[in-house]
């Protein structure tokens, strides 16, 4: 299962805190994926890749709820946690950098948190796309939930992109070698001590 955070409704759709939708949107174009549907308040759509089937998820809860979609497809579905990877912008990257975790805490994102209570662990794997940090004067929220700015557009829609091939790595590779060919090189050991 490939869960996409965000927030629906064409207000928030190009909002540094989409990068999740955005992603699953370009995993759902490069696989000829065109057929969702709506069950447990998530937008769904199923493909087959390298052998895996391999489901596609949009909670439609709003981002500090998607928790209460995710818990309860991944229990329909008998979807392990470890096979529920979660992809959700971050503000302590640098605008566009790709980051991929086994496990770890919420680092302050609510959707996270909410997904870590409904899932009932922090043993699940996370793709991390940088958003970057607020503006001087501007709030979390305001920054999340704006446009990047023109100069960081390029480098953000590259880690949505890179977002969306780590997707195709993991499910042809596994997810140890995705780590090592998408992850930054100079954070290699810290990401290896993710898996202790």
């Amino acid at each position: 299962m490939v869960v996409g955070l965000g927030n629906p409704g064409s207000e928030y759709a190009q909002s540094r805190h989409n990068a999740g939708f955005m992603a699953v949107d370009t995993i759902a174009e490069r696989h000829g994926v065109t057929r969702w549907k709506e069950e447990q308040r998530a937008l769904t759509a199923t493909y087959l890749h390298a052998g895996e089937k391999i489901m596609l998820v949009k909670p439609q809860t709003f981002m500090n709820l998607s928790g209460e979609a995710v818990g309860p497809l991944a229990r329909y579905y008998r979807i392990d946690p470890a096979d529920v990877y979660v992809i959700y912008d971050d503000m302590d990257l640098p605008v566009g950098q790709l980051r991929i975790r086994v496990k770890g805490s919420d680092g302050g994102h609510n959707g996270m948190k909410s997904i870590i209570a409904h899932l009932g662990t922090k043993d699940y794997p996370r793709l991390r796309v940088g958003v970057g940090r607020p503006a001087p004067g501007w709030s979390v929220i305001d920054h999340v939930l704006a446009m990047p700015r023109e100069e960081d557009a390029a480098a953000f829609q590259e880690g949505i992109a890179a977002a969306a091939t780590a997707v195709d790595a993991i499910a042809e590779l596994g997810l140890d070698v995705a780590m090592n060919r998408c992850n930054p090189r100079h954070h290699g050991k810290a990401e290896s001590r993710a898996h202790e």
